[in-house]
């Protein structure tokens, strides 16, 4: 398996972790600001969270690195938070901002 279908079947797993307090995945609601997949299947995932105080500030992070540790052809995770740039409401797909009523 290559890198690109590596990052695909990542994206597909991400897709399935959603925040506790909204309806919406974690990719839709633009918490994700990177994933970079390398020639020897380890995965680095760039992203943050709706507020430094978000109760999902520990388990979120965690279940990305679970959940992308077991998709096929991946070797190893490093999941990063970062608050630069803060997350907003802009950073939102049209589909979450549909979904949470801001449209």
């Amino acid at each position: 398996m290559n890198e690109e279908e590596i990052k695909e079947k990542v994206v597909e797993v991400i897709k399935t972790i959603f925040d506790p307090e909204l309806p919406v995945n974690i990719l839709e609601l633009g918490l994700i600001y990177k994933i970079e997949v390398n020639e020897g299947g380890n995965v680095f995932v760039l992203m943050t969270l709706t507020a430094p105080g978000c109760p999902a500030a520990q388990s979120l992070p965690l279940e990305v690195d679970e959940k992308v540790r077991a998709v096929e052809g991946v070797s190893d995770v490093l999941v990063t938070v970062t608050w630069d740039p803060p997350w907003n409401k802009s950073m939102m797909s049209e589909v979450a901002q549909l979904e949470l009523g801001f449209m």
